[in-house]
């Protein structure tokens, strides 16, 4: 070798090694520096193929990293100090677009390629929105490694941004319509050639110089298909074997090839049979199943792709407030906290903000799922996301658009999306497992046929390979929990962990936080005594004029049932903390508040006058010497409590109701709701200790609380559920949000479980059947190539039919 190497250069190219740099591959039984990711994986495929003597035989070194196509040079501007890529001090995470999935057996292919890739703990591909979720050490591993890592099995992956990916998106659907068309197209070409042929053949009328002429004819017309058409197959085939795998293209692409190849010796000799329609038939049907398959994975994801393009990528500043009203367009990321932004009706909120100048309705539909505008007034808050549909407005940003509430929801979703339930576990596993399996049955099939009928051996080995559907098997399970979450976003249901559903399905107890769980968590008016001579709707009217202005919760209880009374003014108002208020009334002074502020005034109460209703919360109205009237409040239950509570019942599941509350107050909702086990003043450990104890006997626990002070209890129950509004998305230990901070969603996402398990079975009892029912008859020469090809393509699409039904519940 002419190159004279130094001790800091790369091995591979001769650059200088950056300080610190790990890659190092072993040539010759010693460990050679590299420069870079894209250097130590040429240099590692060299040594794998046997010919690391190129090293000593060369003249020079080999072009440099930052020239080589296998590495472009943007995926060497990715580092761990990067902001995007920071998780902790010693861990990176990503979220990544990946380009080039074309079914369920790529998802399994990348994520295997990652998870040998030192240094990463975590990879996890949702094949239904196409992005990747991967954690990885950062003294091990650089973005770059991942990037590189997922090139060498032949995708590209960037990190996720909302406009590239959907151009990427668009970009994949009209390649692959394209190439359904070409494919299309020569398989009914093909089919005016052949069609002849097989009539011809039966009364031997077809004369040989025109049967070679028209398979010749025949073999030009595939090849569009060959060459173009089925390149999705041929490039998922050779990416497993790089990857020393095998994947469920490969099955599918040697049935093409034998098919192909086999047709191509036949016409060349003018002996065998020729399969030309039955190649492009299958190459045209596998198509179909695999652009529906991809039509079906962006319905699957609707919701979640509306929600990454919500958010504006542009907001109008008004960077002068208040002293100039001059505008100016600004990207959404650059805005500060303070900074002031114009929203015209019809645009987006670029961040949480509150309403300095204006008033609107909002639309929050694709944060809450509630489809009625809200109306917003000046000094409230915005959450970023929401829609400004009726009056141009004015706000103050309160944070950046990257911490926007609807940011933190995607930031979720993409949690949800980071790993999968056990049951797709399982399916992957046996899908890989089925390749091997089949490819190993297929020699055997031929073997035998072979000997038994040489002329049957070729179309039953390729009709064994072309019949087999293990997508199916790995489809059965993404694409219906896919559908079932967008579903449930649509109805304000944020699912974050992946087992949700399942878990939910095997609950065997529900347990339920009381205040602003089962109830409203505020109190209302429940009754009001009249104990003088004024009626209960003049007592009332006192009442409310005394309490306008005050903030505590059961002043906010008396005017909201006062409602559109016309209120008097109350003056000389006195609070004291703890006890009520008192205050003048066209010159008559009033006291509102507990019995023994009142009776200061008013004078011992007489008979029960003062003795109160368990469950509920007196207060007292008097004037000096008499008692006026006793309103009784009481937190209220939510309308939908009876029906979800009766549905878990029904379901045969335990409900238990735990509260911090009063054990009088929490025992008077359990008997109210038909709950047969209740505890009252449990503190938050006294909970998680309830649901452990639980646990222990073998219980599976669903708990639904607050998501603020049941933070313990929520992390420890099997499976739980968040009340929670958009602003305590952050907070959330639970693994399911409910975002219209409602009840009724718990018993949608329980049906939608029971739905979703349902169907997965009925996707793999259906995949497993046809494939335990297909591959015999192939096998046994009942089934032609181009039938198999109709088989296989069927068997996807009735997988993926069944999945998408979930999206209409």
């Amino acid at each position: 070798m002419n190159a004279v190497l130094k001790l800091t250069d790369c091995f591979h190219c001769g650059l200088p090694v950056p300080a610190g740099a790990h890659w190092n591959v072993t040539i010759d039984e010693l460990p050679r520096a590299m420069c870079c990711p894209g250097c130590a994986a040429v240099a590692q495929t060299i040594v794998d193929i046997g010919q690391s003597k190129y090293y000593s035989e060369r003249d020079d070194y080999a072009a440099n990293a930052a020239g080589a196509t296998m590495v472009p040079p943007e995926l060497r501007l990715y580092s761990n100090d990067d902001a995007q890529f920071a998780r902790d001090a010693s861990s990176c995470e990503a979220t990544l677009s990946v380009e080039g999935i074309r079914c369920a057996a790529c998802v399994w292919l990348i994520e295997r390629q990652l998870t040998r890739l030192p240094g990463v703990q975590a990879a996890s591909l949702n094949v239904a929105t196409e992005r990747l979720y991967v954690r990885w050490n950062r003294a091990q591993c650089e973005p770059g490694d991942i990037l590189q890592a997922i090139r060498q099995v032949g995708y590209t992956a960037y990190p996720y941004d909302a406009v590239r990916h959907g151009e990427q998106l668009q970009k994949a659907s009209k390649t692959l319509g394209r190439q359904l068309f070409v494919a299309g197209l020569s398989m009914m070409q093909v089919m005016m050639y052949v069609a002849p042929s097989y009539l011809a053949a039966e009364d031997g009328t077809l004369d040989p110089d025109m049967a070679s002429l028209m398979r010749w004819a025949s073999l030009i017309l595939t090849l569009p298909a060959i060459c173009y058409s089925a390149l999705p197959f041929f490039q998922g085939a050779w990416s497993s074997l790089r990857a020393r795998t095998l994947g469920m293209d490969v099955p599918v692409t040697l049935g093409i090839l034998a098919a192909f190849f086999g047709s191509l010796a036949a016409t060349f000799t003018g002996q065998g049979e020729v399969y030309f329609d039955s190649a492009t038939m299958f190459i045209f049907l596998l198509l179909c199943s695999r652009y529906f398959e991809l039509q079906a994975r962006r319905k699957a994801a609707s919701a979640l792709e509306r929600l990454q393009h919500a958010l504006p990528a542009s907001a109008t500043l008004l960077a002068g407030f208040p002293d100039s009203r001059t505008t100016a367009l600004v990207p959404a990321g650059s805005l500060r906290t303070g900074d002031v932004i114009l929203v015209k009706p019809g645009e987006a909120i670029a961040a949480d903000s509150v309403i300095i100048e204006g008033s609107s309705a909002l639309d929050l539909s694709l944060l809450t799922g509630e489809s009625a505008a809200q109306r917003r007034n000046t000094g409230e808050q915005v959450p970023g996301g929401a829609i400004n549909a009726s009056a141009a407005l004015l706000l103050r940003v309160l944070k950046p658009a990257r911490d926007s509430t609807l940011s933190d929801l995607l930031k979720l979703i993409e949690r949800a999306g980071s790993g999968k339930p056990q049951i797709a576990q399982w399916a992957d596993k046996v899908a890989a497992w089925f390749v091997l399996g089949l490819l190993l049955f297929a020699v055997a099939v031929f073997a035998f046929w072979h000997w038994h009928d040489p002329a049957q051996a070729w179309p039953v080995a390729i009709a064994v390979l072309v019949v087999s559907c293990p997508c199916a098997l790995s489809l059965a399970t993404p694409t219906a929990l896919a559908a079932a979450t967008d579903s449930l976003l649509r109805r304000g249901v944020l699912i974050v962990q992946p087992h949700v559903l399942e878990t939910l399905h095997r609950a065997t107890h529900i347990v339920f936080d009381k205040t602003g769980t089962l109830t409203l968590g505020r109190p209302v008016l429940r009754q009001t005594d009249s104990l003088g001579p004024l009626d209960q709707h003049a007592c009332l009217r006192i009442a409310a004029a005394l309490e306008t202005g005050s903030a505590h919760p059961l002043a906010q209880a008396i005017l909201d049932a006062a409602g559109a009374i016309d209120l008097d003014h109350a003056t000389q108002l006195r609070e004291v903390q703890g006890q009520g208020l008192e205050g003048m009334l066209k010159g008559v002074r009033y006291r509102l508040g507990n019995a023994a502020f009142v009776a200061a005034m008013a004078g011992p109460p007489s008979g029960d006058t003062a003795v109160g209703v368990a469950g509920m919360t007196p207060l007292y109205l008097g004037i000096d010497g008499q008692w006026l009237a006793r309103f009784l409040l009481s937190d209220t239950l939510r309308p939908e409590a009876h029906e979800v509570v009766d549905y878990f019942h029904r379901r045969g599941k335990q409900v238990v109701l735990l509260s911090g509350d009063q054990e009088a107050l929490t025992q008077s909702v359990a008997r109210e709701l038909g709950i047969a086990t209740a505890c009252g003043e449990c503190l938050p450990d006294e909970k998680l200790d309830f649901v452990q104890q639980l646990q222990a006997t073998g219980a599976v626990v669903a708990m639904v609380g607050d998501g603020i002070n049941d933070a313990a209890v929520l992390s420890a129950a099997d499976v739980s559920f968040a009340m929670g509004s958009g602003a305590a998305l952050a907070q959330a230990h639970a693994d399911t949000v409910l975002l219209s901070n409602q009840l009724r969603p718990v018993l949608d996402t329980a049906r939608t479980a029971a739905r979703s398990m349902r169907i997965i079975r009925e996707n793999l009892g259906w995949a497993t059947l046809y494939n335990l029912t297909a591959i015999p008859a192939a096998a046994l020469g009942f089934l032609n190539p181009w039938l198999s090809g109709v088989g296989m393509a069927a068997s996807s699409a009735v997988v993926i039919a069944n999945a998408l039904r979930l999206r209409k519940s």
